[in-house]
């Protein structure tokens, strides 16, 4: 490797893009290329740079494995960085695997990095804690920058699983790697994960102050993250609008089996999910006929078909909240009873997402500044496409996304949600089990 090619590798190393550029900016050989590529990445020129990594990794003979795989590798980060999610993060678990068999460890973890990261965007938390396993941030002679994007994906992982002391932990240790690594945007990016630890991650909506008939004025609190990891580990039965389920954290204890806390996920059937909130808000008291027949089947005018509709899915809901409450009919509706927790009587808590209405965990994917496709973001909300174009469709028509190019470079943005972090408005359901 001559010494343009060295100079400009540990310019990039540094963070100085600008700096790599200068030294091989005119130059069409194999490295040079890489380094443009990368160098232009840096810079968010990911159209260019993917571009330039594919004649890098063309150039190479077929005896330079190695450098064709880490083109690959850094090809996959711009993928990733361009919210393109539809190559396989398998593919890069075996590049990963063939940088560790060539000694190139610190490419290998970057590779497993990425596909980790992938992972996550896609909601896919097991896979993402699989491939994060084996690191360890205190490793001999990991590079210092790579220690801080590992903790920074560590900490995600522990926020998307509400663990907030691990996550701490893990973005100590990012900070402290960023700041041996002196690259500014990886401090920016670590003081912004520890400050969204400290805003707003959710609502609590409180009982109303009427007479008990659920008819009262709904008020709310504000909670943190690590509040509301506090109240799903608590006796309170929590229907949690956030991630579309129902549960108590002490649910194992009380049974006397042992068992991890157990919950009942409803992300798939929306109509039991919108009886047993309505229910939730009404409590202590009950939620009328015609007001849950108008929620959950968006009738105005109920007749006896949408009654006889009500009770048959009423009592599939009983059935499935057996472990929690009691669904009992009442003169005007129907209310929701909690069996008694380990201190006797259990309260209902209803947790809310930060902002309110359907397009919540759109809205969150968009707010991390990155352009994604329709495809994109049908691929990590789990929905089909043509929904999620109807979606933005209507947050377009609100002012609340824009898009850029057309066809099939359309992309979308959104302006950051300020005020509040949007970690529980992201894909997958959190894991009780």
């Amino acid at each position: 490797m001559d010494s343009l090619i060295t100079a400009a590798a540990r310019a990039l190393a540094a963070g100085d893009a600008l700096g790599a550029l200068q030294r091989v900016a005119l130059r069409d050989d194999p490295p040079a290329l890489a380094l443009r590529g990368i160098a232009m990445a840096q810079l968010g020129e990911h159209p260019l740079a993917r571009e330039l990594l594919r004649r890098a990794a063309r150039g190479f003979g077929a005896h330079e494995e190695l450098a064709r795989a880490r083109c690959v590798v850094a090809e996959a980060e711009v993928a990733l960085a361009l919210r393109d999610l539809n190559g396989p993060p398998h593919a890069l678990v075996a590049a990963a695997a063939a940088l560790a068999v060539r000694g190139d460890r610190a490419n290998a973890l970057q590779a497993r990095l990425i596909a980790a990261r992938q992972w996550l965007l896609m909601g896919r938390l097991g896979e993402a804690a699989a491939l994060l396993a084996p690191i360890d941030l205190r490793e001999p002679g990991m590079p210092a920058a790579l220690a801080a994007v590992a903790g920074l994906t560590l900490a995600e992982l522990a926020l998307r699983s509400l663990r907030v002391a691990a996550a701490r932990d893990a973005l100590a240790q990012a900070r402290e790697a960023a700041a041996r690594a002196r690259v500014p945007a990886l401090l920016a990016e670590v003081e912004e994960a520890l400050a969204a630890m400290q805003r707003p991650a959710a609502r609590r909506l409180l009982p109303g102050d009427g007479d008990g008939d659920g008819g009262g004025v709904a008020r709310e609190q504000l909670l943190r993250l690590d509040d509301v990891a506090a109240l799903l580990a608590s006796d309170v039965l929590v229907v949690d609008a956030c991630r579309h389920r129902l549960g108590s954290g002490s649910v194992g204890a009380q049974e006397g089996s042992g068992a991890a806390p157990t919950w009942l996920s409803l992300a798939r059937r929306p109509i039991l999910f919108a009886l047993a909130y309505d229910l939730a808000q009404a409590w202590p008291g009950d939620a009328e006929r015609d007001a849950l027949i108008a929620s959950a089947f968006r009738a105005r005018h109920p007749d006896e078909t949408h009654r006889a509709r009500l009770r048959v899915e009423l009592g599939r809901l009983r059935a499935l909240v057996k472990p929690w409450a009691r669904i009992e009919s009442t003169a005007r509706g129907f209310a929701l009873r909690p069996l008694d927790g380990r201190d006797g009587g259990r309260a209902v808590v209803v947790l809310a997402p930060p902002i309110a209405g359907e397009q919540a965990s759109l809205l969150a994917l968009l707010a991390d500044g990155a352009a994604w496709s329709t495809s994109a973001l049908a691929l990590a909300l789990g929905n089909s496409q043509r929904t999620v174009q109807r979606a933005l469709a209507e947050l377009q028509e609100q002012g609340r996304v824009r898009s850029i190019g057309q066809a099939r470079a359309q992309r979308w943005l959104a302006p950051p949600l300020a005020g509040f972090t949007p970690i529980l408005l992201l894909p997958a359901a959190l894991s009780f089990e």
